[in-house]
């Protein structure tokens, strides 16, 4: 499979989804279907140290009343697998920030040629999880053969100067949420901030959920 290029002002979360929520925002396989070695420090592991972070729109909310504050967490976990970066991903408004709505888990690893990849994983019961993003011991008891891949979802990423740009393709990504037919991911990751412009159409095409407007735009609040 190779890049979708993008052209559009927008992640992550979701995230990156969440929404890193989904923050986190990508047909997935199995956590053990595609074994791919990490390589030498290169673009996957700049990507990862993107993405790695707390991250607020709080700004944009200031600015725009069309878009909630909402705080984005993402943290390595599993740093002993060799078959990609792990994250985990969790999602809040700032107001219930001890009550996620989007947890997810991401890898990252090496699609083809300099196309990277974002796969997308639910996790069993996640509310038990929250607050792993500072408490990762947490997980501990997470199996990544309970994780459920989010079949259609993977976004891919190229790099564009200092940014990574990508998205889900076409209607490959299935969503049910709020009589959705199937959602778009897309997203901009750069050193301090993340782009992420989640929606979700029913099957005529038609928008049903998400911003209309625009990507959440999440800046960075922590120096890594």
């Amino acid at each position: 499979m190779r890049a979708i290029k993008q052209h559009t002002v927008m992640i992550v979360p979701a995230v990156f989804a969440a929404g890193l929520s989904a923050l986190l925002a990508l047909a997935c396989t199995g956590p053990s279907e595609r074994d791919v070695p990490i390589p030498a420090p290169n673009d996957l592991t700049i990507l990862k140290n993107w993405m790695v972070g707390t991250f607020s729109s709080e700004a944009q909310a200031q600015e725009d009343p069309a878009f909630s504050h909402i705080v984005l967490h993402m943290r390595q976990i599993w740093a002993a697998e060799p078959d990609g970066y792990w994250l985990y991903v969790e999602q809040a408004a700032a107001e219930s920030e001890d009550k996620p709505y989007r947890q997810r888990i991401y890898r990252l690893s090496v699609w083809e040629d300099d196309t990277l990849a974002s796969e997308v994983y639910e996790m069993p019961d996640p509310l038990r999880f929250a607050g792993a993003w500072k408490n990762p011991e947490i997980l501990d008891t997470l199996d990544r053969k309970n994780l459920i891949p989010r079949t259609g979802c993977i976004i891919l990423l190229n790099r564009e100067g200092d940014e990574f740009r990508g998205s889900t393709h076409g209607r490959d990504c299935l969503s049910s949420l709020r009589g959705a037919s199937y959602a778009v991911s897309e997203a901009v990751i750069r050193p301090d901030e993340m782009l992420t412009w989640d929606r979700g159409f029913d099957a005529s095409g038609r928008f049903v959920w998400g911003s209309e407007t625009g990507p959440y735009h999440f800046r960075r609040l922590d120096n890594r």
